[in-house]
């Protein structure tokens, strides 16, 4: 929900018997889905205590009852009208019957998404009443109570300029409309100021022209009105006075007479600056209506009423009329409105181009070839084709079994209706049949029925008045609503959708008609009182999520980017979990495709989470529980389909209580990664290796490589996004200090065994970690990322030096292929987390050296995919750029294609002649001083990635689109455009991981940003390395000034860069590594 008014209490006022319990759970469900706003203290569906209270006395019981509720959780003990101080209350009444929605016009669904919605739903008038008076109408307004009509569609401007400043009294919302509408409406007279005169409904010709404006329009009632907290509180006063007391519960218990009294006619006329005591107190009806108008009078006569005519605002009453109820619902709503309506909303359609433009389908499942003319409507149905609905039509609740009726039925101008009624306690279905022009209440001889004459439908259908009316019924009650025309029960038969069709046929019907005059049937005024609401919003429901789960596989199968975490969370907040999770469960165990099965376990790691409703810990945890292996190994062995079965059957072990829903919401995403590492590692076949001479026993072969800095791109490379969506990211290579801080050397060794060492920060330094690996049992954990020489051991496997798992033991193999063993050390110069890509370029140095110390060679291409795979093998995921970045020299965008096998090419960027000279004198390393704790940064991206959020999209979208801006600003060597993409580049990275920019970073990038074309954290961000593109030459001085004068930064350091253009060095060298004699093999890849 939108910013707007936070309210205290939202009530919804209903008539008698109009199923207030479902009306209730339709607002906790709401609650539940935040599309009330954070904190409405009270939400409360209320029944009027009589039934013909009026709008008047709905609106005050409805704040009685809600300030007894206020004052009760106040702690006092009687109504206090200090609970209305400073309370913020909605009021929507929901009003009469409706000829074309059993829930009445507040729940009539309009044809809208609302796409950011937090969790997916239909969108009632109610939702758009909702969206209009929160985020509109309100803001700005003072604590008091709002009143509001569900019976109109009501659009307003974003920003509909209400003055409140100083406001104090009662004001009525107007929208502008043409004199010709007001006839059959109301408008008020207002004078200059604004204030309001006088109310007129149905006014002559004379009366309307005084209420209009200088351009013509006149100011229409619109249904809206606000009373501030004192008026209220006025108002309140008056539920304990005869025979106002009446109108609420309270004088329903205590055997007061009912009274009908109108809000605007009764309660708002009262405060009108045009009236007398007089002339309003005898305007009432009865003697009672007189009493209350005068209680009212004193009550509320001191407070100004005045009014808002909104501009551009539009309002379109809910009429009884077939015809404009079509058009509303086909006809895009005001440019002000805050919907955006479609064709097909929250529908699943298998053949979308057989619906004609002008047509509308809402919570829909249109099976087959389904056509829909332009000017038709269909809601809540599940059809299947071949059907053809001709224009004019409306059609509502029809189930899958009514299909066949409608084969080859010719509809047109007609509405059909499916019905949910209830008999004392027998449940039944009724189906309503009229044509589009018919009026429901216009006397027979003056009407239609079907769009025909009542007389001409009798001679067609053979039909008599005394089927349909009682003889002692006088004519003029003879029409429509009181003709007992529909079915409800037979004796015999069960009934169905063709006891109503074949009044549109009636050729060769007598056996048709007999059977319609044996069924009990009902008339629709009748039938009203009937109407089972909590039925039709349940049958709704399931109809919504049953094509919900259609777009599921829709979605998953056809690869789309729409977003399911909003309907993941509806069928959460709504029961619907467990058929979601059935669905999702099929699809992940018949796709023929790694990736698409992954995104599955993915959704359904997200229903997991959703049933923990923020409870049970964090998301991103361990995923390695026994309980779960079997699964994981089918999964591993490429047994989908009974990996996913296993997965399920052990997920139902798994949801007693939030803490293991989370659990096993983690284990769903490992489950998950096994498949993007299978998707990922099919970059193997982009590695090749030549065989060489062995280099002799003893000797090193050494690989320094440079660090990388990523300019733009970088999380595009990222499995899954950059296989589905497609990758881009600029490197470039980099000497730190003037050296190449990352490296590695292998030499053979004499004993069959694996000796590991890393040496800190220097290829001279100590060993810092020391390991002998002489079983292969000591090679298992090498897909743990933190277990010691996890990445050297998964290097060996990865190379194949190693083959694991094997019967042969190490100590053979070693010595039959290699007559020895091996000794690695490795150093980096850059701090853990420095955000340079220092794991990834080692993982590469690494590889390099161990295929030239077992006689082969890898180019530099197989090395960025052999990387790929060792990384996927370690189980740290991870993407292409860093081994582009430091394996590649110079300046390069490296890219690959949204499909399988993953392929990443690297394009050199030419810059101008001198141009990396310039570039490295521009470019600075700030060392931050903040090691990156966020190590679950990269399983949150690959989350909302699966999730389909639009920002995460639109983003991955954002950030390949930089990339190419940027290689095109060093081919131009334009250091300010290129500084522009480094801060775009950095807004995109804070989008793909809040929470990547601490504020010590926040502070330094705030003080340099003066001096600096562009600046971005390295990597991932969080922490680490900070580079900026100065603009002037050489400033590493005057940055340490500015930042040492900067406070809360902590122990910060400047480091000067050069763009390395020689790449990575391999040499083969004596059997000391730090001798400078070398066995003449010195190349740069």
């Amino acid at each position: 929900m939108a910013a707007g008014v936070e309210w205290t209490a939202i009530v919804l006022t209903c008539r008698r018997g109009g199923g207030v319990a479902a009306l209730q759970r339709e607002l906790e469900l709401r609650r539940r889905r935040g599309a009330l706003g954070r904190r409405p203290v009270l939400v409360l569906a209320l029944e009027d205590p009589w039934a013909g209270v009026g709008s008047g006395g709905a609106t005050l019981n409805a704040v009685l009852v809600a300030a007894e509720h206020l004052s009760a959780r106040a702690g006092c003990t009687v109504v206090s009208a200090d609970a209305l101080k400073e309370a913020r209350i909605l009021i929507l009444h929901t009003g009469r019957e409706f000829s074309f929605d059993d829930c009445g016009r507040a729940f009539t669904c309009l044809p809208a998404e609302q796409p950011r919605a937090a969790a997916e739903a239909l969108v009632c008038n109610l939702d758009s009443l909702l969206g209009t008076v929160t985020q509109r109408l309100c803001v700005g307004s003072p604590p008091g109570v709002w009143v509001c009509s569900t019976d109109m569609l009501l659009s307003v401007p974003s920003v509909p300029g209400i003055d409140w400043d100083g406001f104090q009294g009662v004001r009525v919302i107007a929208v502008p409309g043409s004199q010709a509408y007001a006839r059959n409406h109301g408008v008020y007279l207002a004078d200059e100021q604004g204030l309001v005169r006088d109310i007129i409904y149905k006014g002559t010709e004379t009366q309307i022209q005084q209420c209009a404006g200088p351009d013509g329009t006149v100011p229409l009632v619109c249904g809206v009105v606000f009373f501030s907290s004192s008026a209220a509180e006025q108002l309140l006063a008056t539920h304990v006075i005869p025979p106002l007391d009446a109108c609420t519960y309270m004088g329903l218990d205590s055997g007061a007479p009912p009274i009908q009294l109108s809000l605007f006619f009764d309660i708002v006329l009262s405060m009108a600056g045009g009236m007398t005591e007089e002339d309003f107190v005898k305007g009432g009806g009865d003697a009672s209506v007189r009493s209350a108008r005068s209680v009212l009078w004193t009550a509320l006569r001191a407070f100004p009423l005045s009014m808002a005519c909104i501009p551009d605002a539009s309002y379109d009453y809910l009429t009884t009329a077939a015809s404009d109820h079509i058009r509303s619902l086909t006809l895009l709503p005001s440019s002000t409105s805050h919907l955006r309506f479609c064709k097909t909303a929250h529908s699943h359609v298998d053949q979308p181009l057989l619906l004609e433009d002008g047509s509308s389908v809402t919570n829909c499942l249109l099976e087959g070839a389904v056509r829909l003319a332009a000017g038709s409507v269909i809601q809540h149905c599940h059809l299947q084709g071949p059907l053809e609905i001709g224009p004019g039509c409306l059609l509502t609740g029809l189930t899958v079994d009514s299909s066949p009726a409608l084969q080859g039925c010719p509809l047109r101008d007609v509405v059909l209706q499916g019905h949910h009624v209830r008999l004392r306690d027998l449940p039944c279905r009724v189906f309503t049949l009229t044509g589009r022009l018919d009026d429901w209440q216009s006397p027979a001889e003056e009407a239609t029925y079907l769009n025909i004459s009542w007389a001409e439908f009798f001679h067609w259908t053979g039909i008599r008045k005394g089927d349909l009316w009682d003889a002692e019924t006088p004519q003029k009650d003879r029409c429509l609503l009181s003709a007992r025309l529909f079915p409800v029960l037979h004796a015999s038969e069960a009934l169905g959708l063709e006891d109503v069709l074949w009044l549109l046929a009636p050729a060769a019907s007598g056996e048709r008609l007999a059977r319609w005059r044996a069924a009990w049937r009902m008339s629709w005024q009748e039938l009203l009182p009937c109407l089972d609401k909590a039925a039709e919003l349940g049958a709704r429901r399931d109809l919504f999520f049953l094509q919900g789960q259609h777009k599921v596989q829709c979605v998953l199968l056809g690869r789309q980017d729409g977003s399911l975490l909003p309907l993941i969370r509806s069928a959460v907040h709504e029961g619907y979990h467990e058929a979601l999770l059935g669905t999702l469960d099929e699809v992940a165990s018949t796709a023929d495709d790694a990736g698409i099965a992954a995104r599955a376990l993915a959704c359904i790691a997200d229903v997991l989470g959703c049933m923990a409703h923020g409870e049970g810990g964090l998301r991103s945890g361990p995923a390695a529980n026994r309980e779960w292996a079997s699964a994981f190994g089918r999964l591993e062995s490429g047994d989908i389909a009974g990996g996913v079965r296993e997965l399920a059957a052990e997920r139902l072990k798994w949801m007693s209580s939030p803490a293991l829903l989370v659990r096993a919401a983690r284990h769903y995403e490992g489950a998950e990664q096994i498949l993007i590492r299978q998707a990922v590692m099919s970059s193997c076949q982009f590695v090749t290796v030549c065989p060489v001479e062995l280099p002799p026993l003893g000797h090193w072969v050494q690989v320094a490589c440079p660090a990388r800095l990523d300019l733009s791109g970088g999380w595009s490379d990222t499995p899954p996004i950059t296989y589905e969506h497609g990758g881009a990211v600029v490197d470039v290579a980099v000497l730190v200090d003037g050296c190449r801080p990352i490296g590695a050397r292998v030499r053979r060794i004499a004993e069959p065994e694996l000796r590991l060492a890393s040496l800190g920060g220097t290829p001279w330094g100590e060993a810092a970690v020391e390991l002998v690996c002489r079983e292969l049992g000591h090679l298992e954990n090498y897909c743990q990322p933190h277990a010691p020489g996890a990445l050297l051991k998964a290097a060996f496997i990865c190379t194949q030096i190693v083959q694991f798992p094997s019967q042969k033991p190490l100590r053979d193999q070693l010595m039959e292929n290699f007559g020895g063993g091996f000794e690695v050390h490795t150093w980096s110069r850059l701090p853990h987390g420095s955000g340079l890509g220092t794991s990834s370029i080692l993982a590469g140095a690494v590889m390099a050296a161990l295929y030239r110390a077992a006689g082969k060679v890898a180019g530099t291409e197989s090395l960025i995919h052999a990387v790929l795979h060792l990384e996927q093998r370690l189980t740290t995921g991870g993407g292409w750029q860093d081994q582009v970045g430091g394996l590649v020299p110079g300046i390069k965008i490296g890219r690959s294609e949204a499909r399988l096998p993953l392929r990443v090419e690297v394009e050199e960027i030419l810059v101008p002649e001198g141009f990396a000279r310039i570039l490295s004198d521009h470019l600075l390393l700030v060392y931050t001083g903040k090691t990156r704790l966020a190590r679950n940064l990269l399983q949150d991206v690959v989350r909302n990635w699966y999730a389909r959020l639009p920002s995460i999209v639109q983003n991955a979208d954002a950030l390949v689109n930089n990339a190419e801006e940027c290689a095109r600003a060093l081919r131009q060597g334009n250091l300010p455009l290129i500084g522009k993409c480094l801060d775009v580049y950095w807004q995109q990275k804070k989008c793909m991981a809040p929470g990547c920019e601490p504020l010590a970073v926040g502070r330094m990038m705030d003080a340099l940003q003066p001096y600096v074309y562009g600046q971005c954290l390295a990597g991932a961000g969080g922490g680490g390395f900070l580079y900026v593109l100065t603009k002037e030459p050489q400033q590493k001085e005057t940055l340490h000034q500015i930042l040492a004068k900067t406070e809360g930064l902590g122990n910060f350091s400047i480091h000067s860069i050069e763009v390395d253009t020689g790449g990575f060095s391999m040499e083969v060298v004596g059997c000391d590594p730090n001798s400078s004699t070398h066995s003449g093999e010195d190349m740069a890849m």
